[in-house]
């Protein structure tokens, strides 16, 4: 991520959608089991939100600098986190009952990484288990704020069949004026 974008992930305003907006709205009226996993989480904040809400949370991060920087945050807490790949987590298969990732697909830089990370978000899921998450719409001020960033928007519209194709199903997506969540089940 470029400095601003950041600074920005890491500021107080951020901290304040995430908590009031993001996580409300994406994991409104859903049961994600006591056993889940974050892919992406950057610098931690929406783990800050979920660990309040989850008995057993792992986070899975690419950047291995955000990820030592959340493991001693987390330290103590209910939170394990690793550093590796989203689309090729370090995880046992049908580990997890909800697998969450907010604001990162968006990051990845191709469709394929992204169809991957889908994958193995099935993957490691058990059988009934919740994928969930929210990504960001395309506009001005978002593509201003990724220069020299990785981004790949994700289209709202052909993301159930991608999802689809990943082996997930009861697949719902919503889309307002920001962005789109999404939520599927293994069968």
């Amino acid at each position: 991520m470029n400095l601003v974008h950041r600074w920005l992930c890491n500021s107080a305003l951020w901290q304040a959608r995430v908590e009031e907006r993001i996580i409300p709205w994406a994991l409104a009226e859903l049961e994600l089991g006591k056993k889940v996993l974050e892919i992406g989480p950057g610098p931690g904040i929406t783990t800050d939100v979920l660990r309040q809400r989850i008995v057993d949370l792992t986070c899975v991060e690419i950047e291995c600098t955000y990820a030592a920087s959340l493991a001693r945050r987390m330290a103590g807490k209910n939170v394990t986190v690793l550093c590796g790949d989203g689309a090729a987590v370090p995880l046992a298969n049908d580990s997890f009952d909800g697998v969450l990732c907010f604001t990162m697909l968006h990051h990845l830089s191709s469709a394929e990484l992204q169809d991957r990370l889908l994958a193995e978000a099935a993957r490691v899921l058990r059988p009934g288990g919740i994928f969930a998450g929210v990504d960001s719409l395309s506009s001005r001020l978002f593509r201003l704020l990724h220069i020299g960033d990785a981004m790949l928007p994700v289209n709202p519209q052909t993301f159930p069949d991608r999802l689809e194709a990943a082996g997930f199903a009861n697949i719902q997506v919503d889309s307002n004026k920001h962005g789109f969540r999404f939520r599927a089940s293994k069968p």
